[in-house]
């Protein structure tokens, strides 16, 4: 080992890119006596004893050879850090923990509950000092990151000369979703010179080279000031996870300054897959004599022993198809992300065998309960009813789609069980029930008004990350009050994803045949089955005249002019009496808000899907970011379709509350419920008066 002092290893550290092209002070052991306790001693599994020095920093333990802190006995799920700055919260409700320490140029920090650990080495030429880039606008202070929702976790940015990297500690050994974000502010776009400059690094996970080249510029096409996120899925098997940023000596390194070069990075964030695995830990040494002596012990045996059991095998496996294939579960089986499975026995005894006292609700798909697990937590179960076929392919589509996706504002899937006939999905249990409960039910609970915009607030952003951020987009089809579920903090969470559709961006829209709930569908969907986004937006602005309201978007109940919904609150619109619409129940309300609620859901049920606005543009509109259209005429669908009521559907409504639909032979299904199988020539007739009346 090489000891230098300090002014030494700064005049080698300024000439590695001349030696060897690469600027990786790690890859050498040098060690400054002066700064030995700030060295980066992990990147080459250092192990250091103690050799005159009694003290040893707090943490620097464990970043030595194999990660020693918690290892083999993993305390953590999930980590998410904040690169350059201060703890914040994004929108989906994940804390990312601050990283602003001050960083020079061979350092590290540990996290107090060892968490989480970074490491930086290099040292930029020009003598340049800055490791961390807070970017605001400094003229109007807004952020001008537009293409996503959480612009807070890319106004700061950890940099590096060389060599950055990023660990996990403690983690529970597992499959790992773990998401990298960035934002290039350095290089501006503009017609000079300093535009033109390039950062390109390699990115190594787990010692993977998993990008080469990367430049977060190029990934933003061409634009600055753009979020950039790189999603990967790892596993972690020995109880740490390692993220390394390598600046390989490509790009520039002068422009728009000397010393504007190597890795960067916004955010990190690691959560559990989907199909998450606990304990897969490392095998000891003696593994594989054992394995050896296994192996002997069965040819020892004999061949009567190995006889019996591949005649055992088969026959089991036979069996075993045939109950699989009986039960489509092949369907299950072919899912990219497989969920975890719960045992009948275990959710039976977790709702005390289903008896009605734990009866949550019912619907087309069948009963839900809530249970207790073993682990303590509070579940919801929703049990597949044995007769309802839309069921089972509801069953594999809600699984396929909601292990998909995470958000603040989408129920949390646990697990499913499959057993002979047996069907049954796990949710997070929110106390609270569902919307159309809370606003219309017996036991409604008592929603202020800024609770009611905070829902509606909610329910917006859910739909926008389902539609905008989620790949490939999802399209929910079934977005009503029912199917928004409140949590004991009223968060709204959307759920029954049986419906959902997905489809790509080239794709302009799905023809497909019609399944939802009558007074939720857009009309383009309803008279020709074409389904997009837009769809969803439709139903939202329904929902949304629900929570003003506090009552369903139909009441034969009602006097004529009131019945539906959409056109009441169209009628005192007009009159510039939009006040009137509020629930009664509300005693004090904030009218600008109120009007603007009311706007935004005539824009989102216009009847052309082009007029109405992105959800991500309804989230602006909500939070005041930009202003409502003003929409001047109501839609033809509400001044076209005039007939009398007199059809006894409005009293089979009345009875019913909601009626679902599905009318998709392609799908082959049905519901509890349902008008299927119109025939040609009413379809349209009754479809068209289905929704002026809002059933």
């Amino acid at each position: 080992m090489v000891v230098l002092g300090d002014q030494h290893v700064h005049q080698i550290v300024s000439l590695l890119p001349h030696i060897f092209g690469v600027y990786e002070v790690i890859c050498l052991t040098i060690i400054c006596w002066d700064d030995f306790l700030l060295g980066n001693l992990i990147a080459n599994h250092f192990t250091i004893k103690s050799s005159g020095r009694s003290a040893f920093p707090s943490g620097l333990k464990c970043l030595q050879r194999s990660f020693p802190c918690n290892q083999g006995s993993g305390i953590y799920s999930e980590f998410a850090i904040n690169c350059g700055g201060p703890q914040t919260t994004s929108t989906t409700g994940i804390i990312y923990e601050r990283d602003n320490d001050t960083l020079n140029e061979t350092t590290y920090y540990v996290t107090d509950t060892s968490k989480w650990a970074v490491t930086n080495a290099g040292y930029f030429t020009g003598g340049t000092e800055v490791y961390t880039i807070l970017y605001q606008n400094s003229s109007s202070n807004d952020f001008e990151f537009s293409n996503t929702f959480d612009s807070k976790l890319y106004q700061t940015t950890r940099l590096s000369p060389s060599s950055l990297r990023y660990y996990g500690l403690g983690l529970k050994n597992g499959n790992y979703n773990v998401t990298l974000q960035f934002a290039e502010t350095a290089f501006q776009n503009s017609a000079t010179w300093s535009s033109l400059g390039r950062r390109v690094f390699d990115i190594y996970i787990q010692g993977d080279l998993v990008l080469k080249d990367f430049d977060i510029k190029r990934e933003a096409d061409g634009l600055s000031f753009r979020a950039v996120q790189k999603d990967f899925k790892v596993l972690v098997s020995e109880n740490y996870l390692e993220i390394h940023l390598f600046w390989a000596g490509k790009g520039t390194c002068c422009i728009p300054e000397i010393g504007t070069y190597g890795p960067s990075i916004s955010a990190i964030s690691a959560t559990p897959a989907p199909d998450f695995i606990l304990n897969v830990s490392k095998k000891p040494s003696g593994s594989k004599k054992n394995k050896i002596g296994l192996i002997v012990a069965i040819f020892v045996g004999g061949v009567g022993v190995l006889s019996f059991l591949f005649v055992f095998v088969v026959f089991f496996n036979t069996r075993r198809r045939k109950n699989l294939q009986a039960n489509d579960y092949d369907d299950l089986l072919g899912l990219d992300a497989r969920p975890f499975t719960f045992s009948y026995a275990e959710l039976k005894i977790a709702t005390n065998d289903f008896i009605p006292a734990n009866k949550l609700g019912e619907g087309g798909f069948g009963i839900v309960y809530k249970g207790t697990l073993n682990d303590g937590r509070v579940v919801a179960v929703k049990q597949l009813s044995a007769a309802s076929h839309q069921g089972k392919n509801q069953f594999v589509t809600e699984i396929a789609i909601i292990s998909a996706v995470q958000h603040r504002n989408l129920v949390k899937l646990y697990g499913c069980c499959v057993e002979a006939n047996k069907r049954l999905l796990v949710y997070e249990y929110l106390e609270n029930k569902s919307l159309d409960q809370a606003l219309f039910g017996e036991r409604s609970l008592n929603l202020n008004w800024s609770t009611r915009y905070a829902i509606c607030l909610g329910v917006a952003r859910g739909l926008a990350y389902l539609h905008e951020e989620s790949r490939p987009r999802i399209v929910h089809r079934d977005v009503k009050a029912s199917n928004i579920l409140l949590d004991s903090d009223l968060i709204p969470k959307i759920s029954d994803f049986g419906l959902a559709k997905l489809y790509d961006d080239n794709k302009s829209h799905i023809s497909t045949g019609l399944a939802g709930t009558i007074g939720y569908l857009a009309p383009e969907y309803a008279m020709r089955g074409h389904l997009t986004e837009k769809t969803d937006v439709f139903a939202f602005g329904i929902v949304a005249l629900e929570i003003v309201s506090g009552r369903l978007n139909s009441d034969s109940s009602l006097e004529e002019e009131k019945a539906y919904l959409l056109e009441w609150a169209w009628q005192l619109h007009e009159n510039n009496c939009e006040v009137d619409l509020v629930d009664a129940k509300l005693s004090e309300f904030n009218e600008e808000e109120v009007k603007r609620v009311m706007g935004v859901s005539f824009l989102c049920t216009q009847t052309s899907p082009t007029l109405r606005p992105s959800m991500s543009r309804v989230v602006a509109m909500l939070l005041g970011d930009i202003e409502v259209s003003t929409i001047t005429s109501k839609p033809g669908y509400l001044t076209d379709w005039k007939f009398d009521d007199t059809t006894s559907l409005r009293n089979d409504v009345a009875a019913r509350g909601t009626v679902s639909i599905c009318y998709d032979h392609s799908e082959s299904t049905s519901m509890v419920g349902y008008v299927d199988n119109l025939p040609a020539s009413s379809s349209k007739t009754m479809l068209g008066k289905a929704i002026k009346e809002g059933r």
